[in-house]
């Protein structure tokens, strides 16, 4: 054990924090972690853990600021004090007394270091809990109790940072590859991720390796005991282009699927609601919305689609394989056209003042119907693309084929990405709320504080509610991440149990959302570099500055490492 110095007796010593005297020419740093032999006569040996959460020197024996200049001049005699404040982390065994001025300090390394951070705690009776979430500031590995995010004792993990700096999706997808890969979460195979692009392409490469992982970023990946490969089992799928059928990107088109919803699915699923993103707008629509949601449900049971099939349009369209039992009957082949069809159920032929069905009206004073109208008119830009009816719906589906689905919204409208996360989240959770999916599923969704503000009400934001309050319970385990977590609803935020923080904004850092990390850790979290996160979890009562390897999957196309194979060639153009 290497001695660092004692603890000091002219400052106050408590079992929960001391402050230790750094003799000689040790080296004690923020984040070190040290471990002090204390003795009780009654109690016998008692066992200190703890992290340096601030350090200092001051010169002794000056009364004035000029007189520093007097001591570098040998005229007035001065000492040298090297100081640091240490939190306690741990007391072995849980005996809440002060540690005796003058104890002897170590560095806490091996055994003592995994008992500083409960290491030896992370346990169950089917073998070690500990997942691999980075390294600790002295190079050693970082681990997070898997029972805290797989929903045994907690789940749920919420990311922080500002936009470019934070790492808050780097850091995302490695904790997917330590949680897919490191062996630790048992049932890991079952696993599904849904993992939502919401900026650029940047996550369309996550099959690829990256062509500036070094030797050195190898060697880290297997100390991690992970290894240093990019995610094996990809399904990647992005919207279809406004004009034609091929998926909207530009920087990768092979293996990407397009997708959208058929007419009879939007209706069937009762995904009316997403269109209409701000509940606080629609005060006095939404029981209108529920009303027709449910109409549009009866209108399209038992039929198969991708059309819809109506009886009493007046629009006139030959079905395309006449039935008799088709005669008389109208199939609506685009968005668009559905919504003019609830126009005329809600307000009636559009020549005339006519009026609408009463069985779809549910007793509206007229001006509401149009409202109600208007504001479905206007997502048809937004949504024809999305749902059609001219081809079988084809929308993603994490639960089946690949470990994980990657989403793009990037270039989606406001509305559409409201749309395509809201549908998802409903499918998945309902799916899982009826059990027809054993394995754990876990959500990544950047920008949170859209999609739950703390302010506003939506369909949405009920969704994710639910899913924070429920969700692990039933295997459903969301990785949120926002920059600006004041903004997001509280009750997301506090059901997460893993928080993690990367750069964040001065103003930010002082807001009550992160008042569980102490000042000098959210004074660092201003000037976090790239690739260093603080990791906070319930069961270490002080936070991590971690830092995590270099991306083996590239994350972008300038970054993917060509395979030039006759293999890879073979596959991509046959």
């Amino acid at each position: 054990m290497e001695r660092i110095g004692v603890v000091l007796g002219r400052r106050e010593a408590t079992p929960l924090e001391f402050w230790v005297g750094v003799e000689g020419e040790g080296l004690l740093r923020l984040d070190d972690l040290v471990v002090v032999k204390g003795f009780h006569p009654r109690l016998g040996e008692v066992l200190y853990f703890g992290m340096v959460d601030h350090v200092a020197k001051l010169h002794e024996g000056e009364a004035y600021d000029t007189d520093t200049f007097l001591a570098v001049e040998g005229q007035i005699p001065v000492s040298l004090a090297y100081v640091a404040h240490v939190s306690v982390t741990r007391i072995l065994p849980e005996e809440f007394f002060p540690p005796d001025p003058g104890s002897p300090v170590y560095l806490a390394q091996g055994e003592d270091l995994e008992r500083a951070l409960y290491y030896d705690a992370m346990k169950n009776q089917r073998g070690s809990t500990k997942l691999p979430a980075g390294f600790l500031k002295n190079g050693e590995v970082a681990y997070l109790n898997l029972e805290f995010l797989n929903g045994v004792k907690g789940g749920h993990v919420n990311i922080s940072g500002i936009s470019g700096v934070a790492a808050k999706t780097s850091y995302a997808t490695f904790l997917l590859k330590s949680l897919l890969e490191s062996g630790v979460l048992e049932d890991a195979h079952q696993a599904r991720v849904l993992l939502f692009n919401v900026k650029g392409e940047d996550l369309f490469f996550l099959d690829k390796p990256n062509a500036r992982l070094q030797e050195k970023d190898r060697a880290e990946y297997a100390r991690l005991g992970l290894p240093a490969t990019p995610f094996q089992s990809v399904a990647f799928m992005a919207p279809p282009k406004k004009e034609g059928y091929v998926p909207d990107l530009d920087t990768r088109l092979e293996g990407v699927r397009a997708y959208h919803w058929d007419l009879v699915q939007f209706c069937q699923r009762g995904l009316l609601p997403f269109l209409f993103a701000d509940r606080t707008a629609m005060t006095n629509l939404g029981f209108l919305l529920a009303h027709v949601t449910e109409k549009l449900k009866e209108l399209a049971q038992g039929q198969k689609g991708p059309s819809l099939l109506v009886e009493d349009w007046p629009e006139e369209d030959l079905p395309e394989e006449v039935r008799f039992d088709q005669l008389g009957k109208v199939r609506l082949k685009t968005f668009a056209q559905l919504v003019r069809y609830v126009e005329y159920k809600l307000l009636g032929p559009e020549t005339g003042e006519g009026e609408g069905d009463r069985r779809w009206t549910a007793r509206q004073a007229r001006p509401t119907l149009e409202a109600f109208v208007r504001r479905l008119r206007s997502s048809v830009e937004n949504l024809s693309h999305l749902v059609r009816g001219d081809r079988p719906g084809n929308p993603p589906d994490p639960l089946k084929g690949e470990q994980v689905h990657v989403v793009d919204l990037a270039k989606l409208s406001p509305q559409g990405q409201m749309f395509v996360v809201g549908s998802l989240l409903k499918d998945l959770f309902e799916r899982k709320e009826r059990g027809q999916y054993r394995g754990r599923v876990f959500i990544v969704l950047d920008e949170l504080n859209k999609y739950a503000p703390r302010e506003e009400e939506s369909p949405i934001k009920d969704i994710l509610l639910d899913i924070a309050e429920r969700g692990r319970s039933l295997g459903v385990i969301l990785i949120g991440a926002q920059q600006t977590a004041s903004e997001v609803e509280r009750r997301v935020v506090g059901n997460a149990a893993i928080r993690v923080v990367g750069r964040l904004d001065a103003a930010e850092a002082e807001r009550p959302e992160y008042r569980y990390l102490p000042t000098s850790f959210r004074q660092r979290a201003l000037i976090l570099p790239q690739g260093a996160v603080i990791l906070h979890q319930p069961e270490i009562p002080v936070p991590l500055l971690l830092r995590f390897p270099f991306p083996a999957w590239a994350t972008k196309r300038e970054e993917v490492l060509e395979d030039n194979s006759a293999e890879a060639l073979r596959r991509e153009f046959f």
